[in-house]
């Protein structure tokens, strides 16, 4: 019924009480059916209000296009772009900005000596409401500290605009993307089932002097996103 769409995302289901009548099962049968449910990520629970259909939020990232420059110069950052492409509303929640020394894997992509320190910007971002990406940030603090980068708010175009702003052209991006089980904070962040799994894109950002001048780890819902390459064939 839910596949068919003869409950709507978004929609709560009946009741236990109803189900088991209409089905006519045992009440812990029908719980098993909805922790199926939503071990497979089509609905949610909510606590105090019920179960839900899952709202489908899918997003075509197209690499190839999404950090072009004419979208930050419509004060547009990626996700804002991608988003609306896909026809939906974007949002970002949870932002926290701190500034520490990284773990030694952001050392070495950012090529900062061990002491040096990092501008480190984490959120959660929605599309149409759900939760379908977190991401986290490291800006070398050189570049960031005392910047729009280091607030809350960095303004239109986001994180890659004010580095542009503070003339590091960027030129070219890396990224290596994995696919693993969640943590279960991240499985609570991005309301998952359990047998759910993400994508996790690990991105280096470089300035046309060659710098790395950020680092990005996101975490994607893996059944949100499709992930669009395009590239030349010689």
């Amino acid at each position: 019924m839910i596949t068919s769409s003869h409950f709507a995302p978004g929609e709560k289901l009946p009741s236990e009480a109803t189900l088991i009548e209409h089905y006519a099962v045992a009440r812990m049968t029908v719980r098993q059916a909805i922790q199926e449910l939503r071990n497979e990520g089509l609905v949610v629970a909510e606590h105090g209000k019920g179960v839900f259909v899952q709202r489908k939020a899918p997003v075509r990232r197209l690499a190839s296009d999404r950090f072009a420059r004419r979208h930050r110069e419509r004060g547009k950052a990626a996700f804002l772009a991608e988003t609306e492409k896909a026809g939906a509303r974007a949002s970002v929640d949870r932002i926290r900005v701190q500034e520490r020394v990284p773990d030694s894997e952001i050392q070495e992509r950012l090529r900062l000596a061990s002491d040096e320190l990092v501008v480190v910007r984490s959120r959660r971002y929605l599309a149409d409401e759900v939760p379908v990406e977190t991401a986290v940030s490291y800006i070398p603090a050189d570049i960031a500290h005392g910047t729009p980068i280091a607030e809350r708010d960095t303004g239109p175009g986001g994180i890659y605009a004010r580095l542009e702003d503070l003339g590091h052209i960027l030129d070219h991006f890396v990224e290596e993307v994995t696919a693993r089980m969640p943590s279960q904070e991240e499985r609570d962040a991005l309301l998952l089932g359990s047998s759910l799994p993400v994508l996790r894109v690990v991105r280096t950002a470089y300035d046309t002097a060659g710098r790395p001048v950020e680092v990005c780890d996101t975490i994607k819902s893996a059944p949100a996103y499709v992930l669009e390459y395009d590239f030349p064939a010689r």
